[in-house]
């Protein structure tokens, strides 16, 4: 069969943070999900393996696979397209869940150890309140309950031991991780710093502040350019690609017009082709008639339409009709559509009760001949019959393929194109054009058996792997021209570069940077602020400067020089600098509650001892879709 298009997208993740009370949620999520999706995960070598013991602690096999076929199913979800366990792996996503699963048996092995637990009050607290086991009533069920924990084949004595253990797990990285409080010193001076604010001068040196213009190139500068930068003239590794592909408009000659079947689609879309005039219209509608009337006096008198739209807390998008015609504003339309210029009429009868009308503008009626609409609906009845002709040849072509026919015999037999292309991105060529057969050029591998692909408007392209054509010096006449660009591109940044020193000395010496060109004044400016057309080492650098320094700052197609006038220490009482400092504290104070977990978990780990079953691990991996 054709394959389509299944353009690919990836990001990274980073694991969410599980606090204590949305642990018992999470658990019974992963199980739910497992149970209720159908993912088998109850025959690993009978089911009593584990794939590691953190202390007396062990890490079920079930258990495992339920969180990582949990962690492949959000990730998926997040990214739009399933996940293998092949890209799991690669990502880390097995390695996280492993680490989290051993993390929380150190801390159930420690809260054994030390004696720690919760009452069976607690433990069925927390089942009740959970909406998992909610009937139709809203509260907790016992029958939902009892199901749902044989759904997951779980019995009730081993779930609230579960959420037991949660419980008390969350008891102990609470008694960690809570309590801290971030140094005062320490945010103070971060506040300072991300609130300082800095004046500058720029100026940007162009070529017009050249003293004299850039000379043209002798055949030998662009030569010794040419010889200095092989890479800027180096074609890049290029795969040469044979392919066979039946477009759309290699058929458009052998299809016959039907000029009913214009006519009547003409008839059917008339709306497109033949629009009346039409008004851009608002309309305000008013409880009463004696209101409506008021209202209109008060804009008669002067006060603004806008002012009267606020006033009943509306905004002009709420009474916004758009392109309105006679027909379309029913019993208002002829007064409206009398307006030759925008003003309001009214008061109006609507389906909603009286109301003001504001004509803002007027659309002229337009009428599209059928002789004048044939060509675009000719190429739209061409290519609607093409894509069907090719999607009836598709099986055809298949069974060719398949046969053992090369794309030589689908141009010879068939009536393909056959073409060779060295493609690289980039590469400007008409099949290239198309999404998918780029994707299937980047991936073909040589002795890959061509299939069909379809194309984004129904077109049909298979295509062969030929050769790999490593990278190669483009011979200096071919590339004359972009060699002669890119000298001058570099001659005038060494010339703006001298240029900047010696307005740099020439400003050190006492000269206004104003009498060289325009002169930027910034006089406030924060470490995040945005100056245009600026490199992004422009701000970095004026907050390494003291008052008075000026530096030379360049970047791709940009010199200037910068002055740094003046430095604004960070406001300390304001209620911004306030908002700072609280919002700073609070992201202080989780970062060191997190170091102090991971700290104490790895230590745990270590103290506890752990025992990692590979052949365990690869089992489950080995049955995780």
């Amino acid at each position: 069969m054709a394959k389509k298009p299944d353009p690919s997208t990836g990001s990274e993740t980073v694991p969410k943070k599980r606090k204590g009370s949305t642990v018992l949620v999470w658990v019974l999520m992963a199980l739910l999900i497992a149970g209720l999706g159908g993912f088998g995960v109850t025959n690993f070598g009978g089911g009593t393996a584990r794939i590691a013991t953190v202390g007396d602690r062990p890490i079920e096999v079930t258990e495992y696979a339920r969180a990582l076929q949990q962690e492949l199913q959000a990730f998926s979800a997040q990214i739009g397209q399933p996940v293998t366990m092949e890209q799991a792996r690669t990502l880390g996503l097995d390695s996280q869940v492993r680490q989290r699963l051993i993390t929380a048996a150190a801390l159930d092995n420690e809260a054994s150890r030390i004696g720690l637990s919760v009452g069976d009050a607690r433990v069925a607290q927390e089942i009740m309140a959970n909406d998992a086991f909610m009937g139709v009533t809203g509260a907790f069920d016992r029958e939902t309950y009892r199901f749902t924990l044989e759904r997951n084949n779980l019995t009730e004595a081993a779930f609230e031991t579960r959420v037991r253990e949660d419980l008390s797990r969350s008891l102990l990285q609470g008694a960690v991780a809570g309590g801290f409080m971030a140094p005062a010193p320490m945010v103070s001076a971060l506040q300072a710093w991300i609130g300082e604010t800095r004046g500058f001068t720029l100026l940007r040196l162009t070529e017009a502040d050249l003293p004299t213009p850039l000379p043209d190139p002798t055949e030998a500068d662009l030569r010794a350019f040419y010889d200095a930068n092989p890479a800027l003239f180096t074609a890049p590794e290029a795969r040469r690609i044979t392919y066979a592909a039946l477009l759309p408009e290699m058929l458009s000659q052998t299809i016959q017009l039907d000029e009913a079947a214009l006519r009547a689609a003409y008839d059917e879309r008339i709306a497109e082709f033949v629009q009346p005039e039409r008004r851009l219209v608002e309309r305000l509608v008013f409880p009463t008639d004696a209101e409506a009337a008021a209202a209109k006096a008060r804009l008669d008198a002067g006060e603004t339409f806008e002012a009267l739209v606020e006033e009943r807390s509306l905004t002009l998008a709420d009474i916004d009709l758009g392109e309105q015609s006679r027909e379309d504003l029913g019993a208002a339309g002829d007064a409206v559509f009398a307006l030759t210029e925008p003003g309001v009429v009214g008061p109006l009868p609507s389906d909603l009760g009286p109301a003001l009308y504001r004509m803002n503008g007027i659309l002229v009626a337009q009428t599209t001949a059928f002789e004048d609409a044939r060509e675009a609906l000719a190429a739209e009845q061409m290519a609607d019959a093409a894509r069907r002709a090719i999607a009836d040849r598709i099986e055809d072509l298949d069974d060719l393929l398949a046969g053992g026919a090369t794309l030589e015999d689908l141009a010879r037999e068939a009536g393909l194109e056959l073409g060779t292309l060295d493609y690289a991105p980039g590469v400007d060529a008409p099949i290239a054009g198309y999404e998918a057969f780029r994707t299937a050029a980047a991936a073909v591998q040589e002795g890959d058996f061509p299939e069909l692909i379809e194309l984004e408007d129904g077109g049909l392209v298979a295509l062969r792997l030929d050769d790999i054509i490593p990278p190669a010096l483009k011979p200096f006449d071919s590339v004359a021209e972009d060699v002669a660009t890119g000298w001058r591109a570099d001659a005038l940044a060494r010339a703006l570069s001298a240029r900047a020193i010696e307005v740099k000395a020439a400003v050190e010496g006492g000269a206004s940077p104003g009498s060289f060109g325009i002169a930027e004044v910034t006089l406030s400016m924060a470490r995040n602020g945005f100056v245009e057309g600026a490199p992004d080492t422009l701000l970095p650098a004026i907050f390494e400067m003291t008052p008075g320094e000026r530096r030379v700052i360049e970047g791709p197609d940009f010199v200037g020089l910068v002055q740094l006038d003046s430095i604004q220490p960070a406001p300390a009482d304001t209620p911004d600098a306030l908002a700072t400092k609280a919002g700073l504290a609070s992201q202080l104070q989780q970062a060191l509650a997190q170091d102090a977990f991971g700290l104490f978990s790895t230590a745990l780990i270590a103290e506890a001892g752990i025992t990692i079953n590979d052949a365990a691990i690869a089992a489950v991996h080995a049955q995780v879709q």
